[in-house]
């Protein structure tokens, strides 16, 4: 059985290594859209990291999403050794799902990799993105959320916290999960 791991992430710049990963939040669902467990942290910054201006620049604009990712802050090996003893404890195996996944895939898998060695997703993610593409039968770059149907849209925040943005997104794609199921269930439908 997969489980849908939706992850979101906050950073201080557009990719690792240079750039530091602040707070990650993931929400473990099954595909009947239930909410089984959740795991975040907020992370210390990598020593040989520095933040990117433009990403400085925005946080700005966000004083409680920055206040909230910097609050007891963990060391990130030991971060991703408990997310790692975590993911391996879900009842399934685990999907990473992410909006969009090139930008929060790229981080967890990097620092799974550094500080574990190894990542329970293999080298893959699933884009909510791409998935709401394939149902609307839009083009990618018109596939935005306020293009999306507001059935598919729960009331949950956007705040830029990890955690809550796992959990929003996660809840949207288990909307999108069993919209599909139903075409499918219902004869004569795509």
């Amino acid at each position: 059985m997969e489980i849908y791991v939706s992850t979101d992430v906050e950073t201080d710049g557009p990719i690792p290594g240079p750039h530091s990963m602040l707070s990650f939040g993931s929400a473990a669902y099954r595909a009947d859209g239930s909410l089984i467990s959740t795991f975040a942290a907020n992370l210390e910054t990598l020593p040989e990291a520095a933040g990117d201006p433009r990403t400085t620049a925005w946080w700005e604009t966000q004083p409680e999403a920055w206040k909230a990712c910097r609050e007891d802050p963990r060391n990130p090996a030991e971060a991703m050794h408990a997310y790692r003893n975590w993911l391996d404890r879900l009842p399934g195996k685990p999907v990473f799902v992410a909006y969009p996944a090139g930008f929060d895939f790229t981080f967890v898998y990097w620092y799974l990799i550094r500080f574990t060695g190894t990542s329970p997703f293999s080298h893959s993610a699933l884009d909510i993105k791409s998935y709401a593409m394939s149902l609307l039968g839009t083009e990618f770059r018109k596939t935005v959320k306020r293009s999306m149907p507001k059935r598919w849209f729960g009331d949950f925040p956007h705040s830029h916290v990890a955690l809550d943005d796992a959990i929003e997104q996660g809840a949207l794609f288990c909307a999108m999960l069993a919209e599909r199921n139903e075409r499918r269930a219902t004869p004569g439908s795509a």
